[in-house]
């Protein structure tokens, strides 16, 4: 229940270390330098660039030398970076995910940091998860001794779309050293500040869409009996997809089908020859991946059919759903149970039909992908992922690189 999470003035922050909380200033001034410039998929240029900046300023080289402790590679997946931190004891090596992109959106905040680039907004928190990483790269670089084995901090472009995960793996982002399990964190609004949401198994949905285009016969609207109506035909195909998840799939298994967009006409007297509609598909069980895409063809096809009708249908299936293995779960709730001291604090039920492509790192390797509260309504800081009011309380920042490094501590130990 909403009400029994902590007021966010209540929450006590003392678990968080005095050499991080010596860092807010910096992680501030890192996630407003970004959130004023937001760059879309695969142009990060220069996020980065501010990115390498950073890490040559904290005695990272660029080099694929691995006997140099302090390392990164750039130009991954277009604009991707990787950090590599390595302790001076062998172990286990563990890889953390941020993502860098902004969204299309035109910013209605006015703060001192708005986004300089119109049209573009970071409205979704990523500007947030790269000073996060980056606060978490800066600890590691400067406390090597307090873990065994290897890091690897991987900036990644395009999550929004069309999706940067796939394309890092299949570069090597996970190679040289193997990486042996993944952790990552969305900064959520959905959750107030002072809170951690962790569940293990399915966390985010997998994000599918299709296209379809119903050619009938056009004609003037007094005389249908001459014609085939696009429009009917696409209103008995919306109706009609909303029996798949409701007849076709197991109660048990959530899942969604949305006709997001349907077009067609140009007068009121005028029968339709064409209607264009799109969708998107969202489901938890990993099983169901292909049935839909099937099962929507099959539908369109039959209604087609029946009404004298024919179609064009692309469907493409863009992520896998988040799946957080079992024990680096464990690990992660461990973590943010000492981190968030509050009975409220860690959030099991916290699922969402939301999509996002850490879920190609989670096909790779175990991890766990967690939600970091981040609203703060007595400020004003509540709006929604993807409104042109979002923002975030920046004292999530402090938690997010606190659980971080823990979480490397316990996992490289």
């Amino acid at each position: 229940m909403v009400s029994t999470f902590p007021h966010p003035h209540s929450v006590d922050f003392s678990q968080i270390r005095l050499a991080i909380r010596s860092l807010q200033p910096q992680l501030v001034e890192w996630r407003r330098h970004l959130h004023q410039r937001p760059e879309l998929g695969f142009k990060e240029q220069l996020t980065a660039a501010f990115i390498s900046q950073k890490l040559q300023e904290w005695g990272f080289e660029q080099t694929l030398n691995s006997s140099v402790p302090l390392r990164y590679q750039t130009g991954i997946a277009k604009t991707g970076i990787v950090a590599t931190i390595s302790s001076n004891r062998p172990g286990p090596v563990l890889g953390i995910r941020a993502d860098m992109d902004a969204l299309p959106i035109q910013e209605a905040n006015d703060v001192p940091y708005r986004s300089q680039h119109d049209g573009i907004m970071h409205a979704c928190g990523h500007d947030g998860h790269t000073a996060i990483a980056l606060g978490t790269a800066y600890y590691l670089a400067h406390h090597r001794e307090d873990f065994t084995g290897t890091v690897k901090i991987i900036f990644q472009p395009a999550e929004e779309g069309p999706g940067g995960a796939k394309p890092m793996i299949e570069e090597g982002v996970l190679k040289n050293p193997d990486v042996q399990a993944m952790i990552g964190l969305h900064l959520w609004n959905n959750l107030p500040l002072g809170t951690v949401g962790v569940r293990s198994g399915a966390l985010m949905a997998a994000v599918e869409g299709f296209d379809c285009t119903i050619f009938g016969k056009g004609g003037h609207g007094a005389m249908p009996h001459q014609t085939v109506d696009s429009i009917v035909v696409s209103a008995q195909i919306v109706n009609a997809l909303q029996t798949i998840v409701a007849r076709n799939v197991d109660p048990i298994d959530s899942a969604v089908v949305t006709v997001g967009t349907l077009h067609s006409g140009t007068a009121r007297n005028v029968i339709a020859d064409t209607a264009k509609m799109s969708g998107t598909v969202r489901y938890f069980n990993p099983k169901l991946e292909g049935y839909f895409s099937q099962r929507i063809e099959q539908v369109i096809a039959g209604i087609c059919q029946s009404q004298g009708a024919l179609y064009e249908f692309n469907y493409v299936q863009l992520y896998p759903p988040v799946i957080n293995d079992v024990q680096m779960a464990e690990l992660v709730r461990s973590v943010a149970s000492d981190v968030v001291e509050t009975p409220a604090g860690v959030v099991p039920e916290c699922q969402t039909m939301g999509g996002e492509d850490m879920s190609f790192f989670l096909k790779e390797v175990p991890g766990c992908y967690f939600f970091l509260g981040s609203a703060n309504p007595s400020r004003d800081l509540a709006y929604p992922h993807h409104h042109p009011r979002f923002d975030f309380d920046e004292t999530a920042l402090l938690m997010g690189t606190e659980i971080f490094v823990r979480c490397v501590e316990k996992f490289c130990r």
